[in-house]
């Protein structure tokens, strides 16, 4: 697909470091295939919601951090949870998205009309 199909009523839930039940490289290749495939045919969600290990995916050394960044320049909404970065001493090493609480994600839960867990 050549245009955006960006829909603000979809929120994507990363909970893990990665995605799927596996090994941390196929954790990682999966998430990193599944979001080059959401910019690529510009399938747009309008936020994406980072708590638990997913917190792991917006800082430095991420693998999926530079799709990410040019999800974000597109206008997704990334939400990342405040208690699970201080939980594991990332705060200082986020590199995108916006710091929130869990208000912020059970806010984008109910404002959204879709909820995507990956």
């Amino acid at each position: 697909m050549s245009s955006s199909l960006r829909d603000g009523s979809v929120l994507l839930l990363v909970a893990r470091d990665g995605m799927g039940e596996a090994e941390p490289p196929l954790r990682h290749k999966l998430l990193r295939t599944y979001l080059s495939l959401v910019d690529g045919n510009g399938m747009l969600p309008g936020a994406i919601a980072f708590y638990g290990e997913g917190v792991r995916m917006v800082v430095e050394d991420s693998p999926v951090l530079d799709l990410l960044a040019a999800l974000e320049s597109k206008g997704v909404h990334l939400i990342i949870c405040k208690t699970c970065l201080d939980y594991y001493g990332l705060v200082d090493k986020v590199r995108v998205g916006v710091i929130g609480g869990m208000t912020d994600i059970l806010a984008a839960q109910w404002k959204a009309s879709k909820v995507i867990a990956i």
